[in-house]
C-alpha cells in the first residue's frame, strides 16, 4: 500500500497524562498536529516504561509541562503519511525513540550526531517547532518526522521491540563504541533492572562471557536461567569481588542509584573499560 496524502487538520488522540507532582496518570483527551509533508502517523501498539517516564510526571528534573504524556518506547504500525515521506509505506513496523527533532545545521547534526545538539527537541515535554509541546506514546496515535522514526523488522515482536527504543540502545551504543562487543570478550553488567536485562542479551548474541553484578542475591536465577549470564557476583560479597578483580575487559553499570565505583574499577583488566550508563 502507498502512503496516503497528508492530513490538513489536527488529530483527535488519547492517552494517559499526569497534571500534577502526585505521579497518577488519568486519562486525556488531546489532539496530534497534522500530518505534515515528511511525518508519518501510526498506530501505537506497545509503549515502554522507562524510569525517565517516572521522574518525569513527577517533575523531580525540574522540566515538567503540566499535562504531561509520557513514553518514548513508541513502536505501532503506519497508518498514514506526507507525500514527500521517502522510507515508510501505510501497514510497517515502525518506532520512536527519546528525540523526535534537532537543528540539522550545528556541527553535531551535520556529523550524524542528533542526539547532542543543544536545540534537540524530546518526544515529550519540550516546545516543538510549531510551538506546540510534544507529547509522548501512552497515547493511541503518534506523529513524527520520519527521520526521527525508525524501521522494526517484520521477525521482531512489537512489543519486544519497544523497549530498544531506549533501554536498547542506551547500552548497544556505548558497547559498540568502545568495542566491548567482541566475542570472548567477558563484560560485566552491573544492575539487572531495564538497561541490564538488555545488556545480558546482546552480550551473549555477540559471543561473550557476560558477568552480572548485583546487590541483589534473589537475582542470580533470574540472570542466568532466564537471560543466560555465565555466571553472578552479589557486589557485597567482598570474597567473590575479591575473587573476579582484574578479570574483565569492561563493565556496562546500570545502577541508577548512588552506589561505589571503586569495586566495579577494581574488577576490570589493564586499559578495561567502565560505562556508566545509569543516572
Amino acid at each position: 500500500m502507498s502512503i496516503l496524502q497528508e492530513q490538513e487538520f489536527p488529530q483527535k488522540a488519547f492517552g494517559w497524562a499526569a497534571t500534577d507532582t502526585s505521579g497518577h496518570l488519568a486519562p486525556f483527551k488531546f489532539s496530534r498536529r497534522a500530518t505534515g509533508e515528511k511525518d508519518v502517523t501510526f498506530k501505537v501498539m506497545y509503549c515502554g516504561i522507562c524510569h525517565t517516564d517516572l521522574h518525569s510526571i513527577k517533575k523531580e528534573w525540574g522540566n515538567g509541562i503540566y499535562p504531561t504524556v509520557p513514553g518514548h518506547e513508541i513502536v505501532g504500525i503506519v497508518t498514514d503519511g506526507g507525500h514527500k515521506v521517502e522510507k515508510f509505506k501505510v501497514g510497517d513496523k515502525v518506532g520512536v525513540g527519546p528525540m523526535v527533532w534537532a537543528c540539522h545545521s550545528c556541527d553535531n547534526c551535520k556529523s550524524d550526531l542528533e542526539n547532542y545538539c543543544p536545540k534537540m527537541i524530546m518526544t515529550y515535554n519540550s516546545i516543538y517547532v510549531d510551538g506546540s509541546v510534544t507529547k509522548g506514546g501512552y497515547s493511541d496515535v503518534m506523529v513524527a518526522n520520519e527521520q526521527y522514526v525508525v524501521r522494526i523488522p517484520e521477525n521482531l515482536s512489537l512489543d519486544a521491540a519497544a523497549p530498544l527504543r531506549c533501554a536498547g540502545i542506551t547500552v548497544y551504543s556505548p558497547m559498540k563504541y568502545f568495542g566491548l562487543r567482541e566475542p570472548g570478550m567477558h563484560i560485566g553488567v552491573a544492575g539487572l533492572g531495564g538497561l541490564g536485562h538488555v545488556a545480558v542479551k546482546f552480550g551473549k548474541a555477540w559471543g561473550m562471557k557476560v558477568t552480572v553484578i548485583s546487590t541483589s542475591p534473589a537475582k542470580e536465577k533470574e540472570a542466568i536461567e532466564h537471560l543466560g549470564a555465565d555466571s553472578f557476583l552479589v557486589s557485597r560479597n567482598q570474597k567473590q569481588i575479591q575473587a573476579a578483580m582484574g578479570t574483565m575487559d569492561g563493565v556496562i553499570d546500570t545502577v541508577s542509584a548512588s552506589h561505589p565505583i571503586l569495586p566495579l574499577l577494581d574488577l576490570l583488566k589493564a586499559h578495561g573499560k567502565l560505562v556508566m550508563g545509569g543516572n
